[in-house]
């Protein structure tokens, strides 16, 4: 699917008739072409210039409720970047008439949920609750639109810098390539230009930022002018507007913020930049493009051109770099554009050890290939084909129609574009592919990055010069001066009526658990069906037991290469051949492989069922056992596994599960397998465990869809025929929690500029009668973003982006695990708070606390089955842990009847720090040595397969 306006933006319709493109070819169903897909909205306007838009939808007891405003970075300025996604984070903090933190434990003490984001053209804050707390949700969302900057303080400030701080720090400067947005965009667009900065920010501007700039900011940026308000669920339209009026009409009006002009940029010459990245293992190079903003006509042109370059059997970087130069196995392209400029960008992550210089070389092949080729008028129907589908998937929850009503509102003025925009993807031609590749990619001038892992420079692409990334440096962990705040009153901003006093709630919504039928086929397969007719789509899955359970040691990951194997084509479809097929049916057919069982997953059209039934079949039954595939496959998963080891997330989950479980578990071992393991497997390999363990005597099928069991056992029938049944085993392995003692195990990453934390030890399988209690029991604790370690280790000490806590369990036992990635300097003192709130987590809760906890998993219920997607995970669970149909109610029921004294007893049973885990991913010469005097019963260096080293070999 195209990434921008295929993929992202076609998921709401308002009032319009739609063709879409014939897809008869292959058999392909399109009987519905010209469907009407209507959706009724209003659109309206407040006095204070607020855009208000209204869409009921009464399937579910639920609103959703989405404001977004017209400010992201690019309304930033040079030396004052990261204040919109600042902004984002402070307004979750408290309002005038809000306290401190709030925000978020009421909306969940709702039932509800809540979040924001920021990007380069928008801010969007969204809510979901049951529809009984509608008039709250809206209480929440005017106070911080018009009463909030009054509470900005030094300490409240101070804190969320550092949050953002550390967010920028996860997801930038601890992964493998994080730099390569900033390389680009310093590169690409002049130093005044709106897209020059990255959304996160510079650290330095975060740091030096003060509560006057941000107090400027949101005079000029955040006023009811500057945005749109859009409210879908489940109510009544005079009662909704008469709410809207009350809280929102009184805002005052902010100062006018014009549109943005479209701001395209050129290159007078091709840039070539290198890093030498200290997370990466493997080299990765990335070409881009100046191109055109969102909305043009040429915008939609390219984003054809990258899905046709780069994704699929046909497309030219995949015969080239992958199947013909083995170069890559990691590689996309796509059009990027925004509100007023976008890029084309191909990015390649090489294979290990692949010069970079040889993948600019393919890449040039590549498009030498594509000229030659040309597109066919099949390429184009192909691409359109699954927009239909995607549109349906996009409707089926408030939050996603509330999403893209509010998106075209804010980019285009008019909630119904989606018609324009419809017409103007239909509207492209092979033609106009063409077009636009030449008039902006073919030899036009470039921004080239390459990133190699330290050391690497022999990598790097030719002529390419050194790009000035600046790095924080690890200090020491300085506790700054606690700002005394003034203990006067928080200035009040007049109202025409007393907004300290939170709206009541109505009822809740009562527990309505969907109707399911099962039934059992003559082969074996179970079958567990929901009807559910909100669209006209189908969901459904096969899992088969088994999975990575079947591995054998020394062959560790031939599940794993099995179900990749698998979707690359048909005794009778080369790999090409299926791949079209299922793609002229707008479905998507997903085969992968768990720890415990191997699965199709597969996301249709009613009206095409049957066909893509008979494709999972075919799949299911029919293998091809293509030898240039496996040989591609396998190359690919080895370097997956080799690019994992530079991720540090990554590596505390194979070595966390490699301490817990042992070395005598498969649990121990990635489903991935290792590179040692992967290199030993050979076809004959997988097809002897088809051979042995594909069988509907261990299988489970599960659907769910506009379409009732006949017609949904119909579309079995073939299958129930010509699949025969066998015995298979799964083998079982011991699993015992007998850990008796406290240990660190750390694992060096050298220059990390955040620790990973894992803290845990086996605990419950999901079967165990305390597993559902226990986890009522952990949600104060970790289980919510109020919960004790994260509301202390993130907004109380500023560490973290978030912490969490959780069991984690299925048929065989799983894990407690404590979690966070945490500023390298706080390590020691973050490994402290978790093992002292744990602590005191034993000794009990308040009556508040629990029943906020009751209220926040029960009333979240009313959310419960919205989607197929989530109806389906219902049914799975059911199917795999043999639930009856109103378990459910069964776990409503041990909620309420928690007591503080029974939540003491799960705390005390099973939590016991002075027996856990303690597993640190960082900086070893800057943290590990504090470990030895910190009262732990042993502290240990381990390498990132969990292998115990010696102290000389890491740098101290």
């Amino acid at each position: 699917m195209i990434k921008r306006h295929l993929k992202s933006s076609l998921f709401f319709i308002m009032a319009i008739a739609i063709s879409f493109t014939s897809c008869k070819e292959n058999g392909a169903d399109s009987s519905e072409a010209n469907a009407k897909l209507s959706v009724d909205y209003e659109k309206y306007v407040l006095d204070n210039g607020l855009e208000v838009i209204l869409h009921q939808d009464k399937s579910d007891p639920i609103v959703s409720l989405a404001v977004q405003y017209g400010v992201g970075s690019n309304r930033e300025k040079t030396g004052r970047t990261g204040f919109a996604h600042l902004f984002e984070h402070m307004l979750f903090q408290e309002s005038e008439n809000v306290p401190q933190d709030q925000f978020f434990k009421k909306i969940q003490d709702a039932g509800g949920t809540l979040n924001g984001g920021t990007w380069k053209d928008g801010t969007i804050y969204y809510e979901t609750v049951p529809s009984n707390a509608m008039e709250m949700m809206m209480w929440l969302e005017s106070d911080r639109m018009g009463w909030f900057i009054n509470t900005v303080t030094e300490s409240a400030f101070e804190n969320q810098q550092e949050v953002v701080q550390n967010e920028k720090r996860q997801r930038v400067d601890n992964n493998p390539y994080g730099h390569t947005g900033w390389v680009i965009d310093k590169a690409i667009y002049p130093e005044s230009h709106p897209y020059n900065w990255q959304v996160i920010g510079e650290l330095v501007d975060l740091q030096s930022a003060t509560v006057a700039d941000v107090r400027e900011f949101y005079e000029k940026f955040y006023g009811p002018n500057n945005a749109t308000l859009v409210l879908v669920g489940d109510f009544e339209t005079a009662e909704a507007k008469e709410m809207i009026n009350k809280y929102f009409g009184e805002v005052k009006r902010g100062k006018e913020v014009p549109k943005l002009k479209p701001q395209r940029t050129t290159l007078a010459e091709s840039k070539r930049l290198f890093h030498e990245d200290n997370f990466a293992t493997t080299a990765q190079l990335n070409m881009v493009w100046p191109t055109v903003e969102q909305y043009t006509e040429d915008a939609y042109a390219l984003d054809f051109l990258g899905e046709l370059f780069s994704s699929g059997k046909n497309a030219p970087l995949y015969k080239v770099i992958e199947k013909e130069k083995e170069l890559s196995s990691s590689y996309y392209s796509y059009n990027g554009s925004g509100e007023i400029a976008g890029v084309f960008r191909i990015s390649v992550t090489a294979n290990d050890g692949k010069s970079l210089k040889d993948v600019e070389e393919g890449i040039n092949e590549a498009f030498a290939l594509f000229e030659t080729e040309g597109i066919t008028d099949r390429d184009i129907v192909r691409v359109k084909a699954g927009l239909e589908t995607g549109f349906y998937n996009g409707i089926s929850s408030v939050q996603g129609k509330a999403f893209q009503l509010a998106s075209y509102n804010e980019f285009t003025g008019n909630p119904s574009f989606i018609e324009t925009d419809i017409e103007n993807i239909q509207k492209v031609t092979k033609e106009d592919v063409m077009r636009v590749y030449n008039t902006y990619i073919k030899g036009k001038p470039f921004v080239l990055t390459s990133f190699v892992p330290k050391g690497k420079t022999d990598l790097i692409a030719e002529n390419s010069i050194k790009a000035e990334v600046v790095e924080e440096k690890i200090v020491e962990n300085i506790k700054k001066e606690v700002i005394e705040e003034s203990t006067e009153a928080v200035a009040k901003t007049p109202s025409v009526f007393d907004r300290s006093i939170e709206p009541t709630q109505g009822d809740s919504p009562a527990l309505k658990v969907p109707t399911s039928w099962t039934t059992e086929l003559d082969n074996g397969i179970k079958v567990f069906g929901i009807e559910q007719n909100e669209i006209p789509t189908v969901n459904f899955s096969l899992v088969m037991e088994g999975g990575h359970l079947l591995d054998s040691m020394d062959k560790n990951g031939v599940a794993n290469l099995l179900t990749d194997i698998m979707m690359e084509g048909t005794a009778n479809k080369t790999p090409q051949e299926l791949e079209e097929e299922i793609e002229m049916l707008g479905a998507s057919i997903n085969m992968y492989t768990t720890r415990e069982s191997i699965v199709i997953q597969v996301n249709t059209l009613v009206r095409n069922y049957e066909k893509t039934m008979a494709l999972v079949e075919e799949i299911l039954t029919q293998p091809r056992w293509d030898v240039e595939e496996f040989g591609r496959i396998k190359t690919a998963t080895i370097n997956q596994v080799k690019r994992s080891s530079a991720n540090p997330n990554a590596v505390a989950g194979r070595v966390f599960n490699k301490l817990l479980y042992g070395k005598d578990h498969i649990f121990a071992y990635p489903t991935s397998g290792t590179v040692e393991s992967i290199e030993s497997i050979g076809i004959e390999d997988v097809k002897a465990f088809y051979t042995a363990n594909f069988s509907p005597s261990i299988s489970r099928f599960h659907i769910v869809g506009k379409l009732d069991q006949k017609k949904a056992l119909a579309g079995l029938e073939s299958l129930n025929k010509n699949w025969a049944a066998k015995e298979v085993t799964i083998p079982e392995y011991p699993v015992a929690n007998n850990r008796d003692k406290s240990s660190v195990y750390f694992v060096d990453i050298p220059g990390a500029k955040q620790s990973v934390i894992q803290i845990g030890n086996i605990a419950m399988a999901r079967t165990d009668e305390d597993f559902y209690p226990a986890e009522v029991m952990n949600y104060a604790l970790g289980g919510a973003f109020n919960g004790v370690v994260n509301r202390i280790l993130r907004e109380e000490k500023g560490y973290t982006y978030g912490a969490r806590t959780g069991f984690g369990g299925s048929k065989i036992p799983g894990t407690f695990r404590a979690s966070s990635s945490v500023r390298t300097n706080t390590t020691g003192e973050s490994v402290e708070i978790f093992r002292d709130e744990i602590n005191k987590y034993k000794e009990g809760i308040s009556q508040e606390d629990l029943d906020f906890t009751k209220n926040a998993l029960i009333k979240s219920n009313a959310r419960r089955f919205e989607t197929q997607f989530a109806l389906l995970g219902m049914l799975q669970e059911m199917s795999t842990y043999g639930l009856s149909p109103d378990y459910i109610e069964g776990e409503e029921a041990t909620v309420r009847n928690m007591t503080l004294a029974t939540h003491k007893a799960l705390a005390n049973k099973h939590l016991d720090p002075s027996k856990m885990a303690f597993l640190i991913v960082g900086d070893a010469e800057s943290q590990y040595v504090q470990f030895k005097d910190m009262g732990f019963d042993e502290v240990l260096l381990l390498d990132k397969e969990g292998e115990e080293v010696k102290l000389e070999k890491v740098k101290m």
